[in-house]
């Protein structure tokens, strides 16, 4: 474990216009106390630039890092990836744009794909998003019954080692989808899956010719498994699909309040404001989790329209005001579903606002909120933040005002996690640790740019 102690600290979480002394014991925050002012030059302490994780001195041999006024933000959570997806543009490709196309192209590759390039894909993506200062990842999982039981529970193998594997680095929880129309296929293989030790219960039931029966089916899986339900709801530009208020009514019905999440919410853009005013307030009655993507859902959504065309991204403002916890998440990187990301949530958490209009300066830290407090509600993490009593894990970042950060996306960032640094500026593949080194560079090499045979829908 790192000892170490901070001055000359901004915390935008607290208050950023104050200056704070922090301190690290045996992997655990001592001590969150203000300082009277900045303290240049403190005797004994290091900058920033200049020191190292081997370096050692200052009081009793535990040393102090000078931030000189530079941010410090708990470890960032991303609340809805799709690891196992992540790279696979290079043999799926989406000519159209549109999410049809992505789920029939995806679901037709999907027998295709060896448990270690599945696997690959997972490190290489959470390796990634631990690089730009996230520490705690919640992926959906691919579960294609539709072709066979092995393909589905590959995808559940291939997450479960990649998790163990990076465990002492970065947490994954895990999630896999019912298919849709799933009721039709091997449900014993979800089951299976759920008795292999993953995290949670997910699914797409807006998709499905019977939304409402899977979603009861669903909760009766999640009460027998004691485990939290993730849905993505209501993926469309349709006003009419409301699977987000059925999930609402089924949370309250079987006492599940607190442990059922609702992601994209993209309908909620196309209804007239008392349509989703109703449905908001359904959600936060059932004390629903939501996420929004607003990359991959302005990427997608609209398809189909002449103009004006919807964007989808859903009611980021009128959600908070809500009083419901909504993060904003990455998604998908580099897949038939979203050409782009890479896993960089101050990155989304931008393009949240341009998408949301929030651009005042309370609005850009509510979005911070959106990719640290909120999302770590999402995943129900029982000890998260900067406070004392709790396991550190942050992320410094080269800026030393919000505006700063959102306007330059700082690339220098120091990631602190599980009692050690496990990143510090320079080259992705300049880990603090030879194991990390040796994951990122094995799953790079099974997981590139370069263009395959693509299979096309």
């Amino acid at each position: 474990m790192t000892n170490i102690n901070f001055c000359n600290v901004r915390l935008p979480l607290y208050n950023e216009e104050k200056f704070y002394r922090l301190s690290i014991r045996d992997g655990e925050w001592t001590l969150i106390e203000q300082q009277e002012a900045h303290a240049a030059g403190l005797q004994g302490s290091t900058k920033l630039e200049a020191w190292t994780p081997e370096m050692h001195g200052g009081v009793d041999g535990v040393p102090t890092i000078d931030l000189e006024g530079r941010m410090m933000l708990p470890g960032l959570v991303d609340a809805h990836m799709h690891l196992d997806k992540s790279f696979s543009l290079t043999t799926v490709e989406n000519q159209s744009g549109t999410l049809e196309e992505a789920v029939r192209n995806y679901s037709q590759a999907a027998p295709t794909f060896s448990k270690e390039e599945i696997k690959a894909r997972i490190i290489r993506s959470a390796l990634q998003a631990l690089s730009f200062g996230t520490t705690h990842i919640r992926t959906h999982l691919d579960f294609n019954l539709k072709h066979s039981r092995d393909v589905a529970i590959r995808t559940v193998e291939a997450a479960l080692e990649a998790k163990e594997a990076l465990a002492p680095y970065i947490s994954l929880q895990l999630f896999p989808m019912c298919p849709l129309n799933f009721r039709s296929l091997d449900t014993e293989a979800i089951h299976e899956a759920l008795r292999m030790g993953v995290d949670g219960i997910g699914g797409a039931p807006h998709l499905s010719e019977t939304p409402q029966a899977d979603i009861d089916w669903i909760f009766n899986l999640a009460e027998k498994y004691d485990v939290p339900i993730d849905l993505h709801c209501d993926e469309t530009d349709n006003p009419a699909m409301k699977t987000a208020l059925y999930v609402a009514q089924r949370t309250i019905q079987t006492g599940y309040q607190g442990r059922v999440a609702v992601d994209h919410l993209c309908a909620l853009a196309s209804m007239t404001d008392a349509e989703a005013s109703s449905v908001i307030e359904s959600m936060a009655e059932a004390k629903l989790k939501a996420v929004s993507l607003p990359a991959v859902n302005l990427y997608l959504q609209g398809r189909h329209d002449s103009f004006p065309v919807r964007r989808g991204v859903t009611r980021l403002k009128q959600i908070w005001e809500a009083g419901i916890p909504i993060a904003v998440a990455s998604d998908n990187i580099h897949d038939p579903f979203h050409p782009f990301g890479r896993g960089d949530l101050l990155q989304i958490a931008l393009i949240g606002s341009y998408a949301a209009h929030m651009g005042r300066p309370a609005d850009l830290r509510t979005l911070l909120r959106m990719i640290t407090e909120a999302p770590a509600k999402v995943l129900g993490l029982p000890q998260y933040g900067i406070q004392e009593g709790v396991p550190a894990s942050f992320v410094i970042l080269d800026g030393t005002t919000v505006e700063e950060l959102f306007t330059l996306l700082p690339d220098r960032r120091w990631v602190y996690n599980q009692g050690r640094f496990v990143r510090t500026p320079g080259s992705k593949a300049e880990w603090r640790h030879e194991a990390l080194t040796h994951y990122w560079q094995a799953s790079a090499e099974q997981v590139s740019f370069t263009k395959k045979a693509a299979v096309k829908g």
